[in-house]
């Protein structure tokens, strides 16, 4: 039941993303600018399929061969950990959304950047999305504790890693002076 619940949460958490991109969308702000400004970026695409196949998969009896779903540990309390996780998640970065307002992308918008976001949870965090993330697909992993899943959470954290980095070059060059005073007061992730 709880990979089920698993599965679901990562339907609510796509559902975010794409309903945001669409409340932008109708305000005629293009949201989704992935792959415009470094083509590599859709090499990710296939990690993200893979890591959406790694948890319908056990969820919903997909075919996989065992070893890779072969859970390291069976444990209820780390699985419900898993759930509080991916709940949390959820919640922060429906709040992160709020927060970045109109600025929000998917991707590095050269063309049309907004404002610089400093305030709600861009107070805490410089990356509150990637934060709430990457604490979404470690509970993933921790409700369904496989091979197949620690493999590609690997990836998509690694993937993160390197957007922040080329997203912190951006910034740093597109607002210079006032981003590098918020980079001295926020930390990069927590």
């Amino acid at each position: 039941m709880r990979q089920i619940l698993s599965a679901l949460a990562l339907v609510l958490f796509v559902a975010l993303v794409g309903g945001r991109a669409a409340m932008l969308h109708k305000k005629g702000i293009h949201a989704i600018v992935f792959g415009e400004t470094d083509r590599s970026d859709f090499l990710l695409l296939p990690v993200f399929l893979a890591l959406v196949y790694a948890i319908f998969a056990p969820a919903f009896g997909f075919p996989m061969p065992g070893w890779l779903l072969g859970p390291f540990w069976v444990s209820a309390w780390i699985g419900g950990l898993g759930l509080a996780l991916e709940a949390a998640a959820l919640i922060g970065f429906a709040v992160a959304l709020k927060s970045f307002g109109d600025s929000f992308r998917m991707g590095i918008d050269e063309q049309k950047p907004d404002a610089l976001v400093t305030s709600g949870m861009f107070a805490i965090s410089r990356n509150p999305i990637y934060v709430c993330f990457l604490m979404f697909f470690l509970g993933q992993l921790l409700v369904s504790p496989c091979l197949a899943l620690a493999v590609m959470v690997l990836l998509i954290a690694l993937a993160i890693h390197r957007q922040v980095l080329r997203e912190e070059a951006f910034l740093h060059q597109h607002y210079g002076a006032e981003y590098q005073a918020y980079c001295a007061r926020v930390r990069r992730y927590l």
